[in-house]
């Protein structure tokens, strides 16, 4: 999965429910450099269609992969400009 990317930074936001997830990934992106990568964990079964959601509706920012397994979501975001 990551083999296409080098991951910046890791975001867990496990626990949180919407819109948190959405909205501590965008705080969190906003601190980071062009190209890089950011992971998101999280456990609100929401943030499938609020982060993927979020993303396309956003200049600068591409969901490069998500995946799901034990319970975690996990979200690659890249930083696109």
């Amino acid at each position: 999965m990551s083999a296409e990317f080098d991951i910046a930074e890791t975001l867990d936001v496990k626990g949180a429910s919407c819109p948190m997830p959405v909205v501590q990934t965008k705080t969190a992106v906003d601190d980071m450099d062009a190209g890089d990568v950011l992971e998101v964990l999280a456990t609100d079964p929401g943030s499938m269609s609020d982060i993927d959601g979020w993303a396309d509706g956003t200049d600068g920012v591409e969901l490069v992969d998500q995946a799901e397994g034990d319970d975690v979501y996990r979200y690659y975001v890249r930083k696109t400009e």
